[in-house]
C-alpha cells in the first residue's frame, strides 16, 4: 500500500548568519516547503536517515565553493520510495538511497558533465537532510538488504570515495599489504572493510590510541600513532619486512616521504584528501622506485553501483559513531564533526520506528 502524498515537507537549510562572524560560522534552520508536484521519470522519496559529511561543516564555515542560502543540505540520504510518477513504478514501496553526485554516470577516468553533489547547492537543488525527497528515479539505488536505513545513510559518499581509492586507483586484490591514514573517519573505514573483503593485509595509522585499537578489533594486522614524530619507524617495524602495495591517504603533506621505504617498487600512493598540507612533494627518488601518486575523488554512479553489489555480496555494514533523533539535533552532529573524536559515520534518524527494513529501530 503507498502512502499518502504529502503536502509539506521538514528541511535543514542553509541561512545567512544575523550578524557577520569571524570566523565564518553559517546557520541552518529547519524549515517546511511544499513537496514538488511530481514530473515524469520522478520519484517521492520519504528520508529515514542521513548521514553527516565533512562537506557540511565546511559549507557552514564558508569554506566550499558554490553554496546557496535557503539551499537544503546534505548528501547522504536513505529511505523509501513512497510514489512515483508512473503509479506502476516497481519501485513504489523500495528502500533505496540517493545518488550524491550529478554529471558523472558511468566514465572510467572523470565526469562527463558538470559534476556536483547534493546538499548546499544548485547541481543538484536538493538535500538528504529532509523528511521527503524528490529525485529522478533512476537517481537512487536500492538498498542492500541487509542494511537498516541508518547504515545505509552512511554509505553513498564514503562508499563510492572508498571504492574508488581502493578497488579503481590502488587496485587493492588478495594478497596485497596496503596502509590506510586517519583510521576513524568514514571514507577511511570503508576502505578498511572494502580491503578486507578482497583479501588484503591492512594496518592503520591514527592519531589515538583507541582508534587504532578499534580498528584492529575490525580485522586490520596493526597500526601506528601519526602523533609519534617517529611513527614511520613503527611502521617499519610492525611491518616485519614486508613492504606495502598501496597507501590510501586523506592527510598529503610529505605521506611520499613518510612511506617511501616500506612502499613496493611501483607501488601506489592514493590521495583522497588534504587534511595536513595542501601540497604532496614527490621527488626523483619516488620516480625512480616507479612509486605511482593518484589523486582520487568521488566515482562514478557506475562506481556507486558496482560498490553496493560488492557489499551487498559481502555483507559489509558501514560503521556508524553515532545516531541522532530527528532534524531538531542536528546540530550536535556538527559539533561530533568538529571535535573529531567519532569512530565512524555521524547519522541523523529521521523517524526511529521506520529505519529498519521491517520497522525496528535501529540496533547499532
Amino acid at each position: 500500500m503507498v502512502e499518502r502524498y504529502p503536502t509539506l515537507l521538514k528541511a535543514l537549510t542553509l541561512q545567512k548568519p544575523a550578524e557577520p562572524r569571524k570566523p565564518v560560522y553559517n546557520d541552518v534552520r529547519i524549515v517546511e516547503k511544499s513537496v514538488p508536484v511530481l514530473k515524469r521519470g520522478q520519484v517521492l522519496v520519504r528520508i529515514n536517515a542521513a548521514g553527516f559529511n565533512h562537506r557540511e561543516l565546511w559549507i557552514r564555515k564558508g569554506q566550499y565553493p558554490g553554496i546557496v542560502f535557503g539551499s537544503t543540505l546534505g548528501a547522504d540520504g536513505a529511505g523509501l520510495v513512497i510514489a512515483s510518477y508512473d503509479d506502476q513504478d516497481e519501485l513504489l514501496n523500495k528502500r533505496v538511497f540517493l545518488v550524491p553526485t550529478r554529471g558523472w554516470e558511468s566514465d572510467p577516468l572523470a565526469p562527463e558533465t558538470p559534476f556536483g553533489i547534493l546538499g548546499g547547492g544548485v547541481n543538484p537543488p536538493i538535500g538528504s537532510f529532509a523528511s521527503h525527497v524528490v529525485v529522478e528515479r533512476d537517481q537512487v539505488i536500492q538498498t542492500p538488504a541487509h542494511l537498516e536505513d541508518v547504515h545505509a545513510a552512511a554509505w553513498p559518499v564514503g562508499g563510492v570515495t572508498a571504492w574508488r581509492a581502493v578497488v579503481v586507483n590502488a587496485r587493492v586484490s588478495r594478497g596485497h599489504t596496503v596502509l590506510i591514514t586517519g583510521i576513524g573517519g568514514g571514507v577511511a573505514l570503508l576502505a578498511l572493510q572494502l580491503c578486507l573483503a578482497l583479501g588484503a593485509r591492512v594496518f592503520v595509522t591514527s592519531g589515538s590510541d583507541a582508534k587504532l585499537a578499534r580498528a584492529v578489533a575490525l580485522g586490520a594486522a596493526g597500526g601506528v600513532n601519526y602523533r609519534h614524530k617517529d611513527w614511520p619507524k613503527a611502521l617499519e617495524k610492525i611491518l616485519g619486512g614486508t613492504l606495502l602495495d598501496s597507501v590510501i591517504d586523506s592527510a598529503g603533506g610529505p605521506i611520499s616521504q613518510q612511506v617511501g621505504r616500506v612502499l613496493r617498487l611501483g607501488g601506489h600512493i592514493v590521495l583522497y584528501g588534504m587534511t595536513v598540507a595542501q601540497q604532496v612533494p614527490f621527488t626523483m627518488r619516488e620516480v625512480l622506485r616507479n612509486q605511482q601518486l593518484i589523486g582520487s575523488t568521488m566515482g562514478s554512479k557506475a562506481d556507486l553501483q558496482a560498490a553496493t553489489n560488492f557489499i551487498a555480496e559481502h555483507r559489509i555494514t558501514p560503521v556508524v559513531s553515532r545516531v541522532l533523533d530527528g532534524l531538531e539535533n542536528a546540530d550536535e552532529g556538527f559539533e561530533l564533526l568538529a571535535h573529531g573524536n567519532h569512530f565512524g559515520k555521524i547519522v541523523v534518524r529521521m523517524d526511529s520506528d521506520l529505519s529498519h527494513p521491517e520497522g525496528r529501530k535501529a540496533k547499532l
